[in-house]
């Protein structure tokens, strides 16, 4: 288990908005701010890679000239609702991107995020940064892919703002996002994987 720990910024314990910014502008780092609170994000390894690069490579031609655009997991995401500042691993924005008005390299309003497990962020994606993802009024899926497994967990808000849990475990299965219109192989999504 991860104990997600603050990092001391400016030898202050609690930041502002914008002091995080002007701090995140000069790191070479990405961190997570929630709350006054900053914290370091981890690094990836190899499976995590493979995995992002099948994931984009495949939206990004999907959804090409369809009005919705994937980034990476250097576009930062803001959410007034509850603070935080963070980097999905994939976050797809549809229509005019909303940005955050103190910052124009911070955005607002996605409709789909995709994170990427792995054994040191599985339990924060999954519960906490869950729960605040859940605050973005324009989420419609929130999509999980295991980096260890044949794993692939996709939330959805249903007709009734109810998340809805769907699971894939088998290669030969469809990674349907129907926010997107987009169906991604399995086999696609985990090739160049030891998994696969």
């Amino acid at each position: 288990m991860e104990v997600r720990e603050p990092i001391v910024a400016y030898n202050k314990k609690h930041l502002t908005i914008e002091e995080y910014l002007d701090f995140e502008e000069s790191s070479e780092e990405k961190h997570e701010y929630f709350q006054g609170e900053v914290f370091a994000m981890a690094g990836a390894g190899d499976p995590h890679n493979e995995i992002f690069s099948n994931l984009f490579l495949e939206l990004g031609s999907q959804l090409k000239g369809k009005g919705c655009r994937p980034y990476g997991s250097d576009k930062r995401l803001h959410i007034p609702e509850n603070t935080l500042f963070t980097y999905p691993d994939i976050s797809i924005y549809c229509g005019e991107k909303k940005k955050f008005e103190k910052n124009e390299n911070t955005s607002l309003m996605p409709t789909v995020l995709i994170e990427i497990l792995s054994p040191s962020t599985k339990n924060y994606d999954r519960g906490g940064k869950f729960k605040l993802y859940r605050d973005i009024p324009s989420l419609k899926e929130y999509v999980l892919v295991d980096s260890e497994s044949i794993s692939v967990e996709i939330f959805r808000l249903n007709s009734v703002n109810h998340w809805e849990l769907e699971e894939y475990k088998s290669i030969e299965q469809s990674l349907v996002i129907e926010a997107l219109n987009v169906a991604l192989p399995l086999r696609d999504i985990y090739e160049h994987t030891e998994l696969h």
